[in-house]
């Protein structure tokens, strides 16, 4: 598997020394009462059988799956947002809740079935085929994901197996939705959802004008290794639902983006006087750590840091809402992360 959340694992390790890692995605148990799976909303007319092309080809469904697993961060998300209950889904080791869930992913649960229990699996070290295949799925869901054609490989011959449609990790909420909606055969639901999300998110932005055209850059910083900015590109969520908000890639990021199919690029300390931006965010640990930042020789040249136009994110758990935006977790964003971002736009810092 690409491995976007070792990257996250590995840069949390060292965060306590001084760093600023990112990533991850939720009620649950380790065992499941492995339910057939439940489902709010019905199927629409002739939706079966369906085609669905993605990165290693194309995957046929014939009928309405009943037994629907996940490995995608926020495929979850998606698939609880139409109504539908999957008896598996990743372990969330990064932004969780004690229940390696998250609090509006088990909200979400709860309205379909207050009593339902979902087997959750870690895929920090990869893929658990064995674990999923424990799940008994009639359809595998890798949507938002990084999984490898070997993994596909694996995955297919325990069920039709549907990935990502570009590239890894770079699926959006809304081409998530799409997709999700179509597997499960619930293209009506699936419409609606966006359209409702589509809406909130543009109530809350209207709240901050001030954020409209401003450039950001969304960045961690390795305690272990200072002599790079470590940026998120184009393709990755952040900025991807950043742009969504009314903002715009710093030209940094832009240009660090360019014929690149990665979700992160670095740039040298030596050249931090050049990242340009109208908001900065980056994960801390401690907010001592952005006094650190700042009395670097190099880093603190970010024109960002030093006129206060950035985010500190310390809490992993609202951040998640942004490194893997879902219908679900969109709330959340807006209510709680949405203001920190206007605030560094103010030149307020915000945590």
């Amino acid at each position: 598997m690409l491995s976007r959340r070792s990257l996250v694992a590995t840069a949390a390790a060292g965060v306590a020394a001084l760093a600023l890692t990112a990533c991850s995605t939720g009620p649950t148990a380790e065992a499941s009462a492995d339910p057939t799976t439940a489902s709010s909303v019905g199927v629409d007319k002739d939706a079966f059988p369906t085609t669905i092309k993605h990165a290693f080809g194309e995957t046929t469904i014939s009928a309405e799956p009943k037994r629907v697993a996940t490995v995608g961060w926020n495929d979850a998300d998606v698939v609880v947002s139409l109504g539908v209950l999957p008896v598996g889904a990743t372990k969330i080791t990064w932004g969780g809740n004690a229940q390696g869930s998250t609090d509006w992913f088990d909200a979400g649960v709860a309205k379909i079935d207050a009593t339902a229990q979902i087997a959750r699996y870690d895929d920090t070290a990869g893929i658990p085929v064995e674990e999923i295949a424990a799940t008994k799925p009639d359809l595998i869901l890798g949507v938002n994901s990084g999984i490898t054609k070997e993994d596909y490989d694996k995955l297919s011959k325990i069920a039709p197996t549907v990935a990502y449609p570009g590239q890894a990790w770079g699926t959006s909420w809304e081409d998530s939705v799409k997709l999700v909606g179509q597997a499960l055969g619930r293209n009506s639901k699936a419409t609606a959802v966006s359209a409702e999300t589509n809406k909130a998110i543009d109530d809350a932005v209207a709240k901050y004008p001030q954020i409209k055209g401003k450039s950001a850059a969304w960045a961690w910083f390795t305690p272990t290794d200072l002599s790079v900015v470590s940026l998120y590109t184009s393709n990755d969520l952040r900025p991807q639902i950043l742009r969504r908000f009314g903002m715009v890639d710093a030209p940094t990021v832009a240009t660090l983006s360019k014929g690149n199919t990665q979700f992160s690029a670095n740039l040298s300390a030596e050249k931090s006087s050049t990242l340009a931006a109208d908001a900065l965010i980056f994960y801390v640990d401690d907010p001592k750590q952005v006094d650190q930042l700042k009395a670097h020789p190099l880093l603190g040249q970010i024109p960002a840091l030093k006129t206060n136009h950035y985010v500190a994110s310390a809490d992993n758990a609202t951040a998640l809402t942004m490194s893997s935006p879902s219908p679900l977790s969109m709330p959340v964003a807006l209510e709680k992360f949405l203001p920190k971002i206007a605030s560094a736009v103010d030149g307020t810092p915000a945590q």
